[in-house]
């Protein structure tokens, strides 16, 4: 048998686990104060908006990297049961938690040389990550093998872009994680940054609007620009805590490529929330390249 696993930092949740078939879902930790929280461990649901609303009250949340012995927590279990495993992870570009994997990977392999675990790096965080998984999980549900899958991967995950604004940048300047993001750039009222994931899976500035409406604009472009078969894929959008900018940006997609448009909306997972602060929103697609 064949175990799907996913992490917390895909935007991956319970009730979208059961939906496309993974059993587990490992929890990217942050703190707050000196107190470590794990997202969905002591309760499928998670509330959002309280993250955020502390966020905007002037909480500055960290984040750390996950343990081989975690990883080891939480693959062993299935590999003695007898299972193989294929874990869709967030990008190995934006965190060292995965020297800490590569050495659980290589602990259990000695301990169970007859088990496989594979790999699928999404190269991405959040609504992009996740509108991988979904595709991995459509695969997993239509019978493929992981062999099949990991193929699939190699060709489609560098064909899924995202594109964000950010809002207030003491984040993102804090965790030093987005190339090129100008000092300067966000302490003026209504400049909005434009972030994009790269190929290599770290995000990097590329511009910056003034005001939200062309902001949800510019991103709306890409998705025209970039996009193929956008239909025939899912549109992910992840915002943090910003329903108002979530629905102008859903109706210009839809005024674009119809109703029947495929859009799934999740809020940011609190780990990379923590990098991005609050009223952010990002969309992914399938485009001809990122």
């Amino acid at each position: 048998m064949l175990t799907l696993i996913s992490d917390t930092d895909c935007d991956m949740t319970p009730a979208l686990a059961r939906e496309f078939g993974y059993k587990v879902i490992i929890p990217m930790p942050y703190a707050i104060d000196g107190k470590l929280y794990h997202p969905f461990v002591e309760s499928e649901d998670y509330d959002h908006k309280a993250f955020y609303a502390k966020l905007r009250q002037g909480t500055l949340p960290t984040t750390s990297a996950v343990s081989e012995a975690v990883y080891i927590k939480y693959f062993e279990p299935e590999l003695a049961a007898g299972n193989d495993i294929l874990y869709v992870h967030f990008s190995s570009g934006m965190s060292n938690t995965f020297e800490n994997m590569d050495k659980a990977i290589k602990t259990l392999g000695e301990k169970y040389p007859e088990r496989k675990i594979w790999t699928v790096d999404t190269l991405g965080i959040s609504a992009e990550s996740l509108n991988i998984a979904m595709e991995v999980g459509d695969l997993y549900k239509a019978g493929k093998t992981a062999e099949e899958i990991v193929e699939w991967a190699r060709t489609e995950v560098p064909k899924f872009p995202l594109y964000f604004i950010a809002d207030d940048l003491k984040f993102f300047r804090r965790s030093g994680r987005v190339t090129g993001l100008a000092a300067t750039m966000g302490n003026l009222i209504g400049i909005r940054p434009v972030i994009h994931v790269n190929a290599e899976g770290k995000m990097v500035s590329i511009g910056k609007e003034v005001g939200r409406v062309k902001a949800i604009d510019r991103l709306v472009q890409y998705v025209e620009e970039l996009g193929d078969d956008v239909k025939g894929h899912r549109v992910t959008i992840g915002h943090a805590d910003c329903q108002e900018l979530v629905d102008m940006t859903v109706e210009r997609l839809r005024a674009k490529f119809g109703d029947d448009l495929r859009i799934v909306v999740t809020m940011v997972n609190p780990t990379i929330g923590s990098h991005c602060g609050p009223n952010g929103l990002g969309v992914c697609f399938h485009g001809i390249h990122r």
